[in-house]
């Protein structure tokens, strides 16, 4: 097996470990996008999750992108035809963002030295949740075994959010069981 091909597997590996180990969501996102960023050795990586109304992508998790960057205005899904794409369960090759029509902020990736970019969905059965972003800072293409390590990375990501989520829901309908029998014993 090829040194690259093994750091793949070591990744997956470590990804599945810090899902297996936490149910805290923001913080499996951000030791997921780091472990991408290390196996495939790009500038950064990121995770955005769709908000409750579908309009835009919210930021779960991003390692290499400075504040500037992350902060630079809302990724709405009408205007972010890569993301409109990759929504519809589409892996999506950007081969210099900088000049993209489809890439929201062409502006900003220039001014953060960005050039290629991967973007993979997050799917949960049939439905995408949120995105997995790769930014490369020179015009890069990505080989196959790239791309199915990205995929796999994001539908164990989304495992991951989906688990968290019903975690949640599960510790709520706990206290409201638990408030409801006290006020029942009270009575």
């Amino acid at each position: 097996m090829k040194k690259k091909e093994m750091d793949y597997f070591t990744a997956l590996y470590d990804v599945a470990r810090v899902i297996n180990a936490s149910l805290e969501p923001v913080r499996v996102l951000v030791i997921i996008v780091q472990c991408v960023v290390k196996a495939m050795d790009v500038k950064a990586a990121s995770i955005r999750l769709l908000d409750d109304r579908e309009k835009k992508l919210i930021l779960g998790g991003a390692c290499g992108l400075s504040e500037a960057y992350l902060h630079k205005g809302p990724i709405l899904i009408e205007e972010s035809g890569i993301d409109k794409k990759a929504l519809k369960g589409k892996t999506i090759y950007l081969k210099d963002a900088q000049t993209d029509k489809g890439f929201q902020y062409g502006e900003k990736a220039k001014a953060e030295g960005i050039k290629s970019v991967l973007v993979v969905p997050l799917m949960v059965e049939k439905k995408a949740i949120g995105v997995l972003r790769v930014y490369s800072d020179k015009v890069r293409e990505f080989h196959e075994k790239e791309i199915q390590f990205l995929q796999a990375v994001a539908n164990l990501s989304a495992i991951a959010i989906e688990n968290a989520r019903l975690h949640q829901i599960l510790q709520v309908r706990c206290e409201l069981m638990t408030a409801h029998k006290y006020r029942i014993d009270d009575n």
